[in-house]
């Protein structure tokens, strides 16, 4: 028989006939057929399914056309669901081809038949060899057998969660006499049916489930179909269940968390609106109010930021990500509300409680003073001779980066408030070049003053042309270090978009920047942030979110 699991290698035609041939497998030749090509025939389903769980149901019903016929008939041969093998693979392959979103009449029917299947594949144990008292039976009861079978699972489950969840009889509570194998052996049961929504309350009453065992009873298998279905929007859980299968699984976790980065690095959003939206579906925020959860995902980003060199896309995911975080987080009952210091155990706590205050909890007015509070400590912190090694340096970074919304209002405050400028400049210049061995950080400081004043000089100006505004600042391709240009960007397109000149020559300026810099990623970013945070905490003129939105347009078209 072939080995591979290609369409032409599957013979599907073979298998058919044989089928076919068996039948129900009711006289002893074909029960000997039967027994003589099982091993077979178990290898073949295992390709299979290896082959159709990769694939969409629709495509699989397409590149496969006779596998209906084949799985229902095995499924209702005796001797082939008489192995429990067999069985279970037969199970797997039935549900994928069970659509989880069906678009069609056709969709609803195929899914109907994969259901009818797997519950009488989930029934036929029970009964063993008694199909025909079993039939007469149903019928009886005034039932087809696809209703019997669908019943009969729906009673399964209520009975299994009402079991699992120490259901009281007559004083007695059942859950301390359930064994952890029994439960563990539901679990993989469950295992290749998790997509089904008649099982959703099993799957639910299972993840929160603990028994008292000290190690994990629910099979590894199980919890990785559970998330693996919930991350790809095959099943809808409650977020009680999801929480508890991420802390006490934690590879789905890291799962999910990397689904999400990568589901959001590969589609092209135009607006954090939609990354905001991503994210909080993914239910990860609102699962990070649990301090090892946080801590987690927190490390996840951090290996993915070193990973891809900063890149914009994902700082700014991960700043929208702490935002989303701490909106969960105060929403959080405060009784169970943990200490701050179980999210950040070994950052400087003032500074962490300076940095997690949201923007709009406090008034406008009281903006640069607490970004010169942030900057006041952050500096002291850096400049401590015990924070000698990169690794500290990072994470105190990465700390300030997360929260990089402070970082914008920075930018913005130095343009459009009264500030003292030094200690904001002193901000972003750490942001971007956090290191100062051979003095980066204070050349860029010199950089930034110097352009910073030159902004200062033409913000009130009502009409300035692109030579003017490049007469007065150096030329950002003639900056060497990468640091001082992506500072100097910032400011000038923070200037371009709230001063009065700026407005006019803004779009001009900006596509000159994209087409002579490499910093077309980071003002696109900063672009959709400001935008973001317009529409969120307000302070940008109808004039700027309308110029915003037809610069990004034009940007996204370019892409």
């Amino acid at each position: 028989m072939a080995q591979g699991t290609t369409v032409p290698k599957l013979n599907f035609e073979y298998w058919l006939d044989k089928a076919i041939e068996w039948g129900q497998a009711t006289t002893l030749e074909s029960q000997k057929d039967v027994c003589l090509h099982l091993c077979q025939l178990q290898e073949f389903l295992h390709q299979v399914y290896e082959t159709l769980k990769h694939m969409d149901s629709i495509v699989a019903i397409q590149q496969f056309p006779l596998i209906g016929q084949l799985l229902g008939r095995l499924c209702w041969n005796p001797f082939v669901t008489g192995c429990e093998e067999s069985q279970k693979t037969l199970m797997w392959c039935l549900c994928c081809l069970y659509s989880s979103e069906p678009q069609s009449p056709v969709e609803l029917k195929a899914n109907s038949w994969v259901r009818s299947l797997l519950c009488h594949l989930l029934s036929s144990s029970k009964w063993g060899s008694n199909e025909a008292e079993t039939s007469t039976f149903i019928s009886t009861l005034g039932y087809t057998s696809v209703d019997y079978y669908c019943h009969l699972v729906k009673n399964l489950v209520f009975s299994l969660v009402a079991e699992l969840r120490g259901n009281q009889f007559n004083g007695l509570n059942i859950q301390g006499r359930v064994s952890a194998s029994h439960v563990n052996a539901v679990s993989l049961l469950c295992y290749p049916l998790v997509t089904l929504p008649d099982l959703t309350p099993l799957l639910e009453t299972l993840l929160l489930y603990h028994g008292g065992a000290s190690k994990e009873i629910l099979s590894s298998e199980f919890l990785e179909a559970v998330n693996e279905a919930f991350v790809k929007k095959k099943i809808s859980l409650p977020e009680s269940a999801v929480f508890n299968l991420w802390l006490r699984h934690l590879p789905s976790l890291e799962k999910a968390t990397l689904h999400l980065l990568d589901q959001l690095v590969s589609i092209q959003l135009k607006t954090l609106e939609e990354v905001a939206c991503v994210i909080k579906d993914s239910l990860l925020p609102q699962a990070a109010s649990h301090p090892a959860i946080f801590r987690i995902v927190n490390e996840i980003f951090k290996n993915a930021l070193l990973e891809t060199d900063g890149a914009p896309e994902v700082m700014t995911i991960i700043q929208v990500f702490t935002q989303l975080f701490l909106q969960a987080l105060q929403n959080e009952n405060k009784q169970h509300k943990f200490p701050l210091k179980a999210y950040f155990p070994y950052h400087h706590q003032p500074l962490v409680t300076a940095l997690i205050r949201r923007p709009v909890e406090l008034p406008r007015t009281h903006w640069s003073q607490h970004l010169k509070h942030i900057s006041d400590m952050l500096k002291a912190l850096v400049e401590d001779k015990n924070i000698s090694s990169l690794t500290d340096l990072f994470e105190i970074w990465f700390l300030v980066a997360r929260f990089g919304e402070w970082l914008d209002i920075a930018a913005e405050q130095l343009l459009k408030a009264a500030v003292e400028p030094d200690a904001l400049l002193w901000l972003l210049a750490f942001y971007y070049c956090p290191q100062n061995e051979t003095q980066q950080r204070t050349q860029t400081m010199v950089e930034a003053q110097a352009v910073y004043s030159h902004l200062m000089m033409l913000f009130n100006c009502t009409v300035l042309s692109v030579k003017e505004l490049e007469a007065a600042v150096p030329s950002i391709t003639d900056i060497e270090q990468c640091c001082n240009q992506h500072l100097i960007t910032h400011l000038l397109t923070n200037f371009l978009l709230f001063s009065s000149g700026g407005h006019m020559i803004a779009q001009e300026f900006i596509y000159h920047i994209n087409e002579t810099t490499d910093t077309s990623k980071e003002v696109r970013s900063l672009l959709i942030r400001t935008a973001y945070r317009i529409s969120h905490n307000g302070g940008g003129s109808q004039r700027t979110v309308k110029l915003l939105n037809e610069i990004l347009q034009k940007l996204t078209l370019k892409v």
